[in-house]
């Protein structure tokens, strides 16, 4: 319970009530205190006017008047002339002496305190203004026992009381907060948990119903975004069961083009002029098809495997991948440079780090190509403090605004006509998938640059 909201409510309702009523506590005993010698000053005055009135009282009566004002000695100054009008022995010496004419209120509280931090009783001296202006001021010696006694009976008065009004706050507070905060707090809890039950099910999205006004905001914020996650839950699941279909219709297509493949070489060698004009679109299209299904097939994986982290020489790689790459330039006017330190060592997969630039470099070349100029393309690798850094630049026209905005992003990332835009977003989860990173390091009219970071980590 005392970890509750309400619980902690309870405790800390109680704590501050206590707190504002320490602080009434000081200046209410300080008042009772110039009160209670206020008191004993006004009936040491009534006490002097027996003796005013007749200038020869006994000592039995002037001892009967000064045990009832509850002082020593009285003295009076009336026409600037000071009168000890009573007086009787006194236990001891004057300790301190108090003057309570327009006495300012830190020392009233501050005398206050004093006394109650002092239990021994003293024999004070205390000053105050007659009442009806009957002399210029009056002057009593007193005891502080009976004075202390009553200080400390009334704090405990007032403690007493200050408890019972901060358990009854502290109750009527805890029974607020069950009932406008807990109780539509835990109904919010109930919503979140049956929705997390069956986020599908669009009946249990939360209805907001909350009279506060900042609860019921988290209600129509929870209500928002339920509604936005089981949308997106269903697109998923439809997309989930689209990308099987796609999936299988690529599978087959892939393997019925492949197929077609075989007889466009025998195409290719018929002496038809209209034939051999047709023949090189036929399998540049076929071509494209196959490669549209292999890129969907691949990205239509769960995810890729993870890579198998070995040291290689990247040079090496990178001569395999220029290689094959210029099979398929024939005799256009490419040319094909890497810059890459012999001995330079590489930790990755070799398979998937071959894919990505293969990737990058076929994108480069089918740019150029496309743009019917001559060109190159470089690869490019260096050392960094804590990166290996990869570089794949061409000469090409740059990539197009709109390819830019949605680069990595499957189907949406294509900038060749006919493209699926697969290829860079394939790459960038292979280079992620290696902790790194693939970047557009530039594109412009002289060219494009794709950047490729892999950590170094602990290579020894």
């Amino acid at each position: 319970m005392l970890n509750s909201l309400s619980g902690r409510f309870l405790i800390l309702t109680t704590i501050f009530v206590m707190l504002a009523e320490v602080l009434i506590f000081v200046p209410s005993v300080a008042r009772y205190r110039e009160d209670y010698l206020l008191a004993r000053l006004e009936r040491a005055q009534i006490a002097s006017l027996a003796l005013l009135a007749d200038d020869m009282i006994n000592a039995e009566l002037e001892a009967e008047l000064l045990d009832n004002a509850g002082v020593f000695n009285v003295a009076l100054r009336r026409d600037e002339a000071r009168q000890l009008v009573l007086s009787s022995p006194m236990p001891g010496e004057v300790s301190q002496s108090f003057d309570l004419r327009d006495p300012p209120a830190l020392e009233l509280i501050a005398d206050a305190m004093g006394r109650l931090a002092t239990p021994e009783p003293e024999t004070i001296r205390v000053i105050g203004s007659p009442l009806r202006d009957a002399g210029l001021l009056i002057e009593v010696t007193m005891d502080t026992r009976e004075l202390r006694m009553a200080m400390v009976d009334y704090g405990l008065r007032i403690l007493v009381l200050s408890a019972v009004i901060s358990i009854i706050t502290a109750v009527l507070l805890f029974l607020a907060v069950r009932v406008l905060l807990v109780k539509p707090i835990k109904g919010v809890v109930g919503h979140m948990q049956r929705y997390a039950g069956a986020p599908e099910d669009a009946r249990q999205i939360i209805e907001p119903s909350a009279g506060v006004t900042e609860l019921r905001e988290a209600e129509e914020a929870l209500q928002s975004l339920q509604t936005q996650l089981t949308q997106a839950l269903k697109q998923k699941d439809r997309l989930a069961q689209l990308g099987g279909a796609v999936a299988r219709v690529s599978h087959d297509l892939r393997n019925i083009l492949t197929s077609a493949q075989l007889f466009t070489d025998r195409i290719e060698m018929s002496e038809d002029p209209t034939v051999k004009r047709m023949a090189p679109k036929l399998v540049n299209s076929i071509t494209r098809a196959v490669s549209l299904c292999e890129n969907t097939l691949a990205f239509g994986r769960a995810e890729e495997p993870a890579p198998t982290l070995t040291l290689f020489n990247l040079a090496g790689l990178v001569s395999d991948v220029l290689d094959a790459e210029r099979l398929a330039i024939g005799d256009y006017d490419l040319s094909l440079s890497e810059d890459i330190p012999a001995g330079m060592m590489v930790r990755g997969d070799p398979e998937q780090l071959y894919r990505a630039i293969s990737n990058l470099v076929r994108n480069a070349r089918q740019a150029i190509v496309g743009s019917g100029k001559p060109g190159e393309i470089n690869v490019a690798a260096t050392t960094q403090d804590t990166d290996w850094v990869i570089t794949i630049t061409d000469t090409g026209p740059g990539l197009p605004p709109k390819a830019r905005e949605h680069l990595f992003q499957p189907f949406q990332g294509g900038v060749r006509k006919g493209g699926s835009g697969l290829g860079l977003a394939i790459v960038a989860e292979l280079i992620r998938g290696h902790g790194g990173k693939l970047d557009l390091a530039r594109s412009d009219d002289s060219g494009t640059c794709f950047e490729i970071r892999l950590p170094m980590g602990d290579v020894g």
